[in-house]
């Protein structure tokens, strides 16, 4: 990255707002905030009234607050100078303009500010990630991983295994460097309990059923069942509003309709799909098709029949199991009503009254809480965590004592290795674009 250059964008967010906040960052910060002021800095982390003018007639842009946080105890490392002013575009575009025709200032790519830090060690990859997924965040749950990572949670522990495998390397290096030297025989024989027993851990990281990433991106709770049972009437009682078009003729539905919503503070997607029957209509199979592949992906299934026809057809047997919910609807037209049991996910519904609802949400909430609990170790969030943890595991399975000395030693390395580029502490230059580039401007 070129340091030299001081970015500037805005930090808060777009559109006309009452305030605005514009970061700039890099060697010519404060003499910017000068020359804009006609005063001198401001007191370091210290919020001062300071007026922005025109270099051209010296006519005034805005009234500001602006604070000074000089590098390197700053988000970037750099001086930063942060003006808090008024959101409205016509001011934002003048000092934008003004900024731009500083020496060596240009606009802050998506994520540049992020980067800065991490390549002046503010922060790892890690907790940069962490930083992006709470700006994004929805959800509670979501807030709530989001900050554990980046206040370095994750970080902490993929460098404590780092560590400690450091620590092995150096001893099997040390009997390879040194073999006349007074050193303890067997050297990689020791050492292997020590990796056995971090491979395990890391081992046990990796099956978590993928916990991390689905509070990221949330659940998928589908809805499959033949047309007209009251999939649809369902979808808009959990969404709370009109998602999908209700209709007593068969076959309504035809493709896939997903409504994104906040489940006791968890990300999930109510899937709404096309009745599963045999159809002529070259569109309504296509809709069949892709309801029984959105099946075999989702996390949670409510088969929905109806009172009259509780049992499940033979359409999609093949695809329930016995921890799949058991919806039976219009329960209200029923001279008998079946049996609920909640342990056994059997719930007795009528959407159209709202007779169940409740309860079906209560188990969801319940079921989605339990499957995503924050609560222990953190959970690894993205799919190149995963990916460089099991390159390590890989590496550690393949260690053995027995085997020479330099390739007991190359295996140790290179899950060293693996871990070091999770947190950035090692060949990292070809991924950081990816990373950063999903940022907004202004972070």
């Amino acid at each position: 990255m070129n340091f030299s250059e001081t970015i500037f964008a805005l930090a808060s967010g777009r559109g006309r707002a009452g305030v605005a906040v514009v970061r700039i960052s890099g060697s010519g910060a404060m003499a910017a905030l000068e020359e804009l002021s006609g005063q001198s800095r401001p007191e370091a982390r210290r919020a001062v009234l300071r007026p922005l003018y025109r270099s051209k007639d010296k006519s005034l842009i805005d009234q500001s607050l602006a604070i000074s946080f000089p590098g390197p105890k700053s988000f970037t490392g750099e001086d930063v100078v942060e003006l808090h002013l008024h959101g409205g575009p016509a001011i934002l575009a003048a000092l934008f303009a003004e900024l731009a025709a500083f020496p060596a200032f240009r606009p802050a790519d998506p994520g540049e500010f992020t980067r800065r830090a991490f390549e002046h060690g503010k922060m790892d990859l890690t907790e940069a990630e962490g930083l992006g997924d709470l700006v994004n965040a929805e959800t509670e749950a979501q807030a709530r991983q989001a900050l554990r990572q980046m206040q370095g949670e994750l970080g902490r522990l993929y460098d404590g295994w780092r560590e400690q495998l450091i620590s092995s390397l150096a001893h099997l290096e040390a009997d390879i460097d040194f073999p006349d030297e007074d050193l303890p025989d067997g050297v990689a024989a020791a050492i292997a309990p020590k990796i056995v027993a971090l491979r395990g851990e890391i081992e046990s990281h990796l099956a978590d059923g993928h916990r991390g990433e689905k509070i990221r991106d949330g659940l998928d709770v589908v809805i499959l069942g033949q047309p007209n049972v009251g999939k649809s009437s369902l979808l808009n009682a959990l969404a709370r509003r009109e998602a999908a078009i209700v209709s007593d003729e068969a076959g309504t539905t035809r493709d896939i309709i997903e409504v994104p919503m906040d489940l006791a503070g968890y990300p999930v997607t109510i899937v709404d799909t096309a009745g599963l029957r045999d159809s002529e209509n070259v569109i309504e199979r296509e809709g069949v098709r892709r309801a029984r592949d959105r099946a075999k992906k989702a996390d949670i299934r409510l088969f929905m029949t109806t009172a009259d026809a509780p049992d499940i057809p033979s359409e999609f047997a093949d695809l329930f199991e016995e921890s799949d919910y058991r919806l039976v609807n219009k329960s209200d037209l029923a001279a008998k009503g079946i049996k609920e049991d909640a342990e056994s996910r059997i719930f007795s519904l009528s959407v159209k009254t709202g007779l169940g609802v409740d309860g079906l949400m209560t188990a969801l909430e319940a079921d989605v809480t339990r499957r995503l609990d924050l609560s222990g170790a953190p959970a690894l969030t993205r799919l190149r965590h995963r990916q460089a943890l099991e390159e390590c595991v890989a590496a550690l399975q393949r260690f053995d004592a027995a085997q020479e000395p330099e390739l007991a030693a190359e295996d140790a390395r290179l899950a060293v290795r693996s871990l070091g580029r999770i947190t950035g502490r090692v060949d990292v230059e070809d991924i950081l674009d990816v990373i950063f580039g999903d940022f907004c401007i202004g972070k």
